[in-house]
Formats: C-alpha cells, structure tokens, sequence
C-alpha cells in the first residue's frame, strides 16, 4: 500500500539535484508538508530497473536506498551516492521503463563522475543567508522518516538554481549522458528512452523558469546533448533492443497503481476503463474504489487477479492493505501471510501484518506480530514505524527493557535524539546488563550525548 509520510521537520539540509552535502541548520528551518510515499512493489520495480546498472558502475545495489517523494513534479536525484530520490510525477509522466532507466543511469553517471564533490564546493564557498534563502523557498523536503532518510531535507531554489550554485554544467551532463550511455550498452539496454526524456526536457527548457520543472532547472539542456544521443543511437548494436517484457509489464502496474493512489478517484476509474484488460488499469480502479470506500468492488477486482495469479504477493498485499483500511482487520492477515510467505523480505508488507495482529490484542497474535517485526526490522532496520509498532508487542509482553530501546530506536531514527537518549538511558536500567541489547542501548545513549555536546555553545 502506499504510505504517505508526512514530513514534520527539517534538521539538515542537503543540497538537492544530486547534491551530498549535509549542512546543520536550525530547527527553525521546518519543512513544509511534504511527504514519502511506501510501496513494495514500485520500490521493487526501481530496484529492477537500477540493479544491473548500479553493478556495471561498480556501486552495491544493497547499499542503495531509494525514496519515492509525493511530488507532480518532474524530478530524480541522488544524495550522498546511496539515496536515490524519484518523484512520483517522473514515474507517472514516464512513457515507458527505458526512460526511467534513462534518466537513472544519468543520475548514476553524476555520481560515478565526482560531479557531486564538485558542487559541494560550490556550496561550501555560499553564503549561509544564500543558503537559508535557498533552503526556505524549496521545492522539496524530506525529515527523518520509516524509510531512513533520517536527518536530510531536500530544497529546490529557482532562484539559487538560475545562480547555477546547485547545478550541474553543460559538461557534467553531457559526462553523464555519456557514463549513461555506456552503462545501459553494457546492460543490453537502448539508450533511446533516455533520448526520448531529453526531448522532454528541451520542451521544458523552453517554458518560463517558475513554471519548469526542477530537473531541466538543475540540469542545463543543450542541443549537444541530444546530438550526442542521437549519434550514440545510430552506432550502439542496442539500439533496436525492445524493453523486455517484464519490465513493460511492472512499469504498467507502477503507472496504474501511482494513479490511483494519487490522482482524484473520479478522474482515475473516467482514465482506466472497466474492460481494460491490463494489471496497471484493474489496479487504478481498485485504488480508487478503495479510496471511495467502494470496498466490496475493490476486493471483487483483487479476487479476480490473486484467483488468476495465486502467487502474485503484490495482489495479496493490496488485498490485505483494502482490507486494513476499511477496518476489516481478522481479515487482512490473511492475504498478508500470503504476500509474507512469497516474498519473506518484504520489510514493509510484514509490518503491515504485524500491525493487524496487534490490533487484534491477542496473546497468540502479539507473539506472532513480535517475530515478524523483528524480521523486518532485520531487512530494514530504519524503519521507524516497525521500532514503534515493535515497541507496542514488547509491551504486551511486559519487556520494559526493550520498550525503552525500541522506542530510543525510533525516536533516533525521527531525529528526536534528546528523546532518544532518554529512552536509551532508561532501557541501561532495565535491560540485562552487557547483553546484546544493552550495548544497543549504550551506544544511542553515547551518540544522543555526543549530539548534545557539539550543539553546546
């Protein structure tokens, strides 16, 4: 299901557009609204999409994390070399997966090229009322949240972008396109998707700045850099490559599923008509019934997909997710135990269950939801939601101990390290001592003083 994480505050800044630069400001400095948005399967689908180029640059995939933003707007970048943001409005904007892929391996290319190393000079040599003004007209922001963008804020400034402090030059992006290039060559892709965005870039370069989108105003268009694609398309043996099924199929799902969480629900089942064979078209309907509280109709739709694909995890996830959310919630676990059972990873679908189970407030259900929170809590250890929900079921145990911690964990990950320290230093107390536990305890407490101390005057 998509989760929308509401960002509540800004504590440091990185400088967006695929920007590594981490700079301390003020709590004052809070976001404005922004949010995340959780989907399984669309973060599998980018997972899929990135896998074989983020191997050919040389980068651990595993090491990645990738946030998807609830913003219309046409955007991707990376932070840090091991965050890749996309906007929603790319995925759902995008024709198709090669351009995705597209501008990914572009994205890839900056890192791989130190071109982030270099704007972080740029930074570096701005001044800090340049900064907050930058930072305080974003376009963008994102606090510490369950999917472990802990501490960062990302701001777009057309101002400071038209300044070219943030932006990249004419010869970092044709570098790019060039290390993107080469990358989707190595991996059997055609490089056409990307020269089709480039396109759609140099229709936006033509518009007025306040009305671009952030990625033509952070990547500078030439005609050079068409010229070069369209060069490197005539001489490249992958050119006439079609994008293998499969991945025409996910982008499809991707596509439907964003629609229907995002856009009104009338537009989208006027969009996606009923006798629209395609998995992305019953998908955007579902959604939208769902939304309408129209449950019954969503669960007929997801019947018919799960009874053709009993092995699909995603049709039981959203399945559960209907379920959830219209309050049906002994009903929800099982298609969750189904999506569980097939994809064992899937840190955030085990949440999910684990939320249900302990909403049912049964001791058998409670042992259960433990085991499969500390499960994903394995996968995905920065997930704030499952250290809060983890807190609840040790609770229902009577482990006070490890309350205290799961609750420092969680608090640290939000960026309430005050909160943190004090949850960790109460958990010393009650936790077995020198146990495995207890050092986990021992080293938030440390890293909540440590903080403490350097913001001291």
């Amino acid at each position: 299901m998509l989760k929308r994480i509401a960002v509540l505050r800004a504590l440091t800044v990185v400088a967006t557009l695929s920007l590594s630069v981490l700079i301390t400001l003020p709590d004052t400095a809070a976001a404005r609204g922004f949010s995340f948005v959780r989907d399984t399967e669309i973060e599998n689908t980018i997972r899929v999409y990135t896998a074989p180029i983020f191997k050919i640059a040389g980068l651990r995939s595993s090491d990645v994390q990738i946030f998807l933003v609830n913003d219309p707007s046409l955007n991707a970048f990376v932070t840090g070399g091991q965050n890749i943001f996309i906007n929603t409005g790319l995925l759902i904007r995008a024709s198709g997966a090669n351009q995705v892929i597209g501008v990914l391996a572009h994205e890839i290319g900056h890192i791989t090229g130190g071109h982030l190393a270099r704007i972080q000079d740029n930074l570096r040599n701005a001044t800090a009322q340049t900064i907050m003004t930058f930072v305080l007209g974003g376009i963008a922001a994102v606090a510490a949240g369950e999917a472990g963008a802990a501490q960062a804020v990302i701001a777009g400034g057309a101002q400071i972008q038209r300044a070219s402090l943030l932006s990249y030059t004419r010869s970092m992006e044709q570098s790019a396109d060039q290390a993107a290039a080469t990358f989707m060559d190595a991996a059997g892709v055609s490089s056409e998707g990307l020269l089709d965005f480039l396109h759609v870039l140099s229709e936006q370069e033509a518009k007025i700045v306040d009305s671009q989108d952030p990625y033509v105003r952070s990547h500078p268009m030439t005609t050079d850099r068409i010229k070069f694609l369209q060069n490197h398309i005539t001489k490249s043996p992958h050119t006439k490559s079609q994008t293998p099924q499969n991945l025409r199929i996910m982008h499809g799902r991707m596509h439907g599923k964003l629609k229907g969480f995002i856009n009104p629900p009338a537009r989208t089942l006027n969009e996606f008509a009923p006798d629209d064979p395609t998995i992305g078209a019953k998908y955007a309907r579902a959604v939208a019934f769902k939304r309408l509280h129209r449950i019954d109709e969503a669960l007929a739709i997801m019947d018919a997909l799960t009874s053709a694909s009993p092995e699909d995890p995603f049709f039981h996830e959203l399945t559960g997710d209907i379920l959830q959310d219209a309050g049906r919630i002994r009903a929800s676990i099982t298609p969750y135990r189904k999506a569980v059972r097939i994809l064992p990873w899937a840190a955030l679908i085990r949440t999910n269950l684990a939320q249900s189970l302990l909403e049912l407030n049964e001791p058998t259900a409670d042992d259960e939801a433990l085991t499969h929170l500390a499960n994903a809590i394995r996968y995905e250890p920065k997930a704030a939601r499952a250290w809060r929900l983890l807190s609840t079921a040790y609770a229902r145990q009577g482990d006070q101990g490890n309350v205290m911690l799961a609750l420092a964990e969680e608090a640290m990950l939000r960026g309430r390290k005050p909160e943190a320290g004090s949850r960790a230093k109460r958990a010393l107390e009650l936790l077995p001592y020198e146990s495995s536990a207890w050092f986990r305890a021992q080293d938030i407490r440390n890293a909540a003083q440590n903080d403490a101390k350097n913001k001291s005057p």
